[in-house]
């Protein structure tokens, strides 16, 4: 988990904050209705995109919201903050963070803001995930459907709490969604049927709920995918042995994140290419123009016509 390089700006003067509110920029203000007024949001900030579109998704035009890692060529664990993520985060109603360390400079800003009466969902421990024996946490949970769909029923309490008259329309809005994580689901169970126990590789564990749930295999060697994580060296002996997985035909498919690459990535994929063994990739934000749901579908058609092959 590389909270380590999720490093904030913190300790900014005052001023820039002022100036900043003074001069921000018009698509956060509140929408206007056909009487020329403002009318009153929710405001949502979201540690990343992908917890943005599923707030925008359920909160509709009753949110405002923000999402502070959107650039979907950026690597998130490099992110570093700014005054006007302070300033976001300082008149924020509800905040989103994943949590389980991704993330860890969200909860630093807050307490800087001084926003007590800010509602924080963290969607680590809204899925109840925990490390389990030697096996770290991992922390992407936005790979797995069924804690997508908790922390959308804490989104829903909270939006229902700071905005009382709408709570049917966040009921309604979440319901719709739900429903086509349920067909996410069924695409993972149809996926199984098929293909459990098939073998796959990975350059870091981000899909890992994802292909568990496809009923496959990750045969990577666990100080290889650490390794990529926490960007440091990989040890010669885990990189070959991850090379070998490919040409010794042990796996259907490598997934990697295309966000996080290096030399021994690259090699790693040249590995794959030379044994004709189909590449998946993924990325841990949102792709321009993608929903969510839209997001996920092409990681599972994707995963199902590289398994098809």
């Amino acid at each position: 988990m590389r909270s380590s390089r999720l490093l904030p700006s913190i300790g900014l003067p005052v001023a820039a904050l002022l100036v900043l509110g003074a001069c921000g920029s018009g698509s956060d203000a509140p929408p206007v209705d056909g009487t020329g007024s403002q009318q009153d949001t929710v405001a949502i900030v979201a540690s990343t995109n992908v917890y943005g579109d599923i707030a925008q998704t359920v909160g509709g035009d009753a949110v405002t919201v923000t999402s502070i890692i959107a650039d979907p060529s950026a690597d998130p664990h490099s992110y570093q903050a700014n005054a006007q993520t302070q300033l976001a985060l300082s008149k924020a109603d509800i905040v989103i963070e994943n949590g389980g360390g991704y993330d860890d400079f969200v909860d630093t800003m807050l307490d800087a803001a001084e926003n007590d009466s800010v509602t924080v969902l963290n969607a680590v421990d809204i899925s109840g995930k925990v490390a389990s024996g030697d096996a770290e946490l991992n922390e992407h949970v936005w790979y797995d459907f069924p804690s997508v769909g908790a922390l959308t029923d804490e989104l829903v309490a909270a939006l229902s709490k700071a905005a009382p008259g709408q709570a049917g329309t966040f009921a309604a809005n979440a319901a719709a969604f739900k429903t086509e994580l349920a067909a996410l689901e069924k695409t993972e169970q149809d996926l199984a049927a098929q293909y459990t126990g098939e073998g796959v590789a990975i350059t870091e564990p981000v899909p890992l709920y994802l292909l568990e749930a496809a009923g496959l295999v990750n045969l990577t060697p666990a100080e290889f995918a650490e390794a990529i994580e926490e960007e440091t060296d990989v040890p010669p002996s885990a990189l070959q042995a991850t090379i070998e997985l490919f040409a010794d035909d042990q796996v259907a498919a490598l997934v990697y994140n295309e966000q996080v690459t290096g030399p021994q990535t690259e090699q790693v994929l040249k590995a794959a290419s030379d044994n004709d063994v189909p590449v998946v990739p993924i990325t841990e934000t949102l792709p321009e123009g993608s929903t969510y749901i839209s997001w996920m579908t092409g990681n599972l058609n994707a995963l199902r016509d590289a398994l098809a092959k």
